[in-house]
């Protein structure tokens, strides 16, 4: 396999994942439509590699500019053409992931493996939007990246046992396993995350707790890492709200119905760690 992995999208998930594959010396394309983005995630891949060493001992001896000399950032989807290996972040919206994919199905050579970072949406369905359909695989890497050794992988109707071979491959480069599991909407992670995240909005706006004493109880009496509301605002309340109409549209089942508290936010533009606040204030930190 090359050593040069096409990321496409660099957004909070793919600032990370390239992170870490530069962290273990693998080269990368980060692709954007816009060259605003690439510059805060030029920013933000620096500052995970700053503190990288801090909080993972076990990482190579790094020099952070031959390191970030290593990633290329661009705004043209057809320099992923020589890449090996395509890892796709763009946002949880169908009529935008479809036509990525149909451009990176005529970019890249016919054995290139494509790896869908969704959230939600079916890997089935992102397979058929290409003419490669069994040479498409959900790996849904966990944040922060670089210290996670283990993704969800979700098996598409048609991705075959090579494809899942290639997937393992690749991952074993980053010193990661993968938990395989079937396709559906939400697949494991994100169709119990989201519900749990979406219950603590309902929470807050029934005035039941604010969000510190929601998230305390899930620390301290549950001995979660992160409570649901800190989780929601380092995914992206945008985020998690676009996942749950995902889910909602794919189930129709009202359980996944978004809060009317988590909708006001979004519309208000509170985002979440992206934007400086959302449940909480992150002002003064960096971007």
């Amino acid at each position: 396999m090359s050593h040069t992995i096409g990321v496409v999208g660099a957004g909070t998930m793919g600032r990370g994942i390239v992170a870490d594959l530069v962290l273990h010396g693998i080269h990368a394309v980060l692709v954007d439509l816009e060259e605003e983005v690439l510059d805060e995630a030029r920013k933000e891949i620096q500052q995970i590699i700053r503190f990288s060493r801090m909080l993972k001992k076990n990482l190579p001896p790094i020099q952070q500019q031959p390191i970030l000399d290593s990633i290329r950032f661009t705004t043209c989807l057809e320099d992923v053409r020589d890449c090996e290996f395509i890892i796709e972040n763009v946002t949880e919206n169908w009529a935008v992931k479809q036509a990525v994919y149909h451009q990176l199905d005529q970019i890249c050579p016919p054995n290139v493996c494509f790896a869908v970072n969704t959230s939600c949406i079916p890997i089935t369905k992102v397979a058929a939007a290409t003419k490669r359909p069994d040479q498409v695989i959900g790996i849904h890497f966990m944040n922060p990246v670089f210290l996670k050794p283990t993704v969800e992988a979700i098996r598409g109707y048609y991705t075959s046992e090579e494809t899942i071979a290639e997937a393992r491959r690749f991952l074993a480069l980053l010193g990661k396993e993968a938990i395989l599991v079937e396709d559906y909407p939400g697949f494991v992670s994100n169709r119990i995350s989201h519900l749990f995240m979406n219950e603590a909005v309902f929470v807050v706006m029934d005035q039941i707790a604010r969000p510190e004493e929601v998230d305390r109880i899930f620390r301290e009496c549950f001995g979660h890492p992160m409570g649901p509301l800190e989780t929601a605002d380092l995914i992206g309340l945008d985020t998690v709200l676009d996942s749950l109409g995902v889910l909602y549209d794919s189930y129709q089942d009202p359980k996944y119905r978004a809060a009317p508290l988590l909708r006001k936010m979004v519309d208000a533009g509170l985002l979440g760690r992206k934007t400086g606040k959302g449940f909480y204030s992150y002002a003064g930190e960096e971007r």
